[in-house]
């Protein structure tokens, strides 16, 4: 006796379907399973007898194969359980065989008393089964919202028996409705802070919008207690709201990794802030089996790294290709695995070990030979993936005394980052692009330098011995001033270039104040 079902199973952040086969041999009782299974998906034979006889059903007393193809990759997870239960059932014939083997995807564990529980990684499996041409799926009842997130008809239920009777007709289900972006359901969402709450700081709120409206990598240096941690956990409340394919991208990741809140979406974009002592493992990914890092729980929002000198150099080297790339790229012996990583790296640090370097009432306490060594635990091409580098200075007692509000809040500074990346996807034609990933191709059409300019940024680059990556970089940034400005034009101004310079940790001289003159807001 032989029958065939369909379930699904996950590869990084996407799903692929997998064929459940079941074949029932006279012999002596046996029961294996084949297809790289895991040593959780071996564990379900007595997970599954279990549940089968305490449902009230008969377990064949046969020589009993499970086959989950493709044989060649290797099957991890608890989910497997429910299609193998109904599939015994199915080729013993208490359950009869018919149009449901073909129409739906099948997931959940057993419980030893045919309950059935959640799942992770449904998301993405129901993202495969939907591209299947699959018609539904029946799974664990607290996963059915998350599977209806995709439009794919989801059917939750919580035992075995409720699976038999719905499957043979004798019981209906309605389908679980989808979650959204707009969706009430699930746990309340905090609003994000306010970047009006930061009082002085000017400086670092500009840098703040035009890293925002450009997708620009941030670095605020100050000493303790100026405002840098302040001002970075500001950053998730300046970008716009996440649209619905972002919104699913990000829900995936932590549907893999079985951390999706209740309501199976995601309403607010990420913000990550990891310890120090995080592992490189644990930031980027890896593992056996491999599991998303940090800088994924990240995707489509903000990873701040407070404290940066203080992290691992490995850590921090281990960030560089994802920062570039905006994925990452697992290539183990036994596993590969991809996972997005399109993040705003946010960081903070203090001047010196003991903080005070440049502060204008503390003297610093730190040798050179000390200072020297805390300043080498960032390497140059770490630092030079960091767009805007920004001085915090202490804040002076009567603006920490003033009273009132303190210039624009989050939600105006808002519109103005959402304005400039709807004129940065117009020009690139895709949802979401921004000025910071562009190429060379998009920097010699968008970023054109008149004469002034051009002698401007030479002499620029002499002085501070600019490499052609940072010259890059100071386009990028100026081109994300120029859309802030309102400057459709493809050639960037003099002032653009001068802004980009000061905010970059380039100043020039006299460039702030000429800055100034030119009206930008510092």
């Amino acid at each position: 006796m032989f029958a065939r079902v369909f379930s699904s199973a996950v590869r990084g952040i996407d799903g692929y379907p997998v064929v459940v086969e079941l074949d029932l041999a006279n012999g002596l009782p046996h029961y294996i399973t084949v297809g790289l299974p895991d040593s959780a998906v071996r564990e379900s034979r007595e997970r599954v007898v279990s549940a089968v006889k305490n449902s009230g059903y008969g377990f064949p007393c046969r020589r009993i194969t499970v086959n989950l193809a493709p044989a060649e990759l290797r099957k991890r997870g608890t989910q497997f359980d429910l299609p193998v239960a109904l599939g015994i059932l199915a080729a013993s014939g208490q359950i009869g065989e018919g149009e449901w083997m073909l129409r739906y995807c099948l997931l959940g564990e057993l419980a030893l008393d045919g309950s059935v529980k959640p799942v992770s990684g449904v998301l993405p499996m129901a993202a495969a089964a939907r591209a299947r041409g699959l018609a539904g799926m029946v799974l664990p009842a607290a996963n059915a919202g998350e599977a209806a997130a995709t439009g794919l008809p989801s059917f939750g239920v919580s035992s075995l028996q409720e699976a038999v009777s719905f499957l043979a007709g004798r019981t209906g289900l309605a389908p679980a409705p989808a979650p959204g972006a707009s969706d009430p359901g699930g746990a309340p969402v905090p609003p994000p802070e306010d970047i009006r709450d930061v009082k002085g700081q000017s400086l670092g709120k500009r840098a703040l919008e035009v890293a925002a409206a450009g997708g620009h990598h941030i670095l605020f240096v100050g000493p303790p207690g100026a405002g840098k941690s302040m001002l970075a956990r500001r950053l998730p409340g300046l970008l716009p709201p996440l649209a619905p394919d972002e919104a699913l991208e990000a829900a995936k990741v932590l549907s893999v990794s079985g951390t999706l809140p209740q309501g199976g979406w995601v309403r607010q974009r990420p913000f990550r802030a990891p310890h120090h002592t995080i592992t490189p493992v644990s930031l980027v990914g890896g593992g056996s089996p491999c599991r998303p890092g940090e800088i994924s729980f990240a995707h489509k929002g903000v990873l701040f790294l407070d404290e940066l000198a203080e992290f691992k150099r490995e850590s921090l080297e281990a960030l560089r290709t994802p920062l570039e790339a905006r994925r990452v790229r697992i290539a183990r012996l036994a596993d590969r695995a991809d996972y997005p990583a399109d993040v705003l790296l946010a960081a903070a640090m203090n001047p010196c070990p003991c903080g005070w370097k440049g502060h204008p009432l503390k003297a610093c306490s730190c040798s050179p030979l000390r200072e020297s060594r805390y300043r080498a635990r960032l390497s140059g091409p770490f630092l030079d993936r960091l767009d805007l580098r920004v001085e915090v200075p202490p804040l002076e007692f009567n603006k920490w005394a003033g009273s009132g509000v303190s210039g624009e809040s989050s939600a105006q500074v808002r519109e103005r980052v959402a304005a400039a990346r709807r004129v940065q996807e117009g020009r690139f034609g895709a949802p979401g692009r921004t000025n910071a990933s562009m190429g060379p191709e998009g920097l010699r059409r968008f970023c054109r330098l008149d004469s002034a300019s051009l002698e401007f940024l030479e002499s620029a680059a002499l002085k501070l011995a600019l490499s052609a990556r940072s010259l890059d970089r100071v386009l990028k940034v100026s081109r994300t001033i120029a859309d802030l400005r309102g400057n459709g034009k493809d050639a960037l101004e003099k002032c653009d270039i001068i802004e980009a310079l000061a905010l970059s940790g380039r100043e020039a001289p006299g460039a702030i104040g000429e800055a100034v003159q030119h009206g930008i807001r510092l």
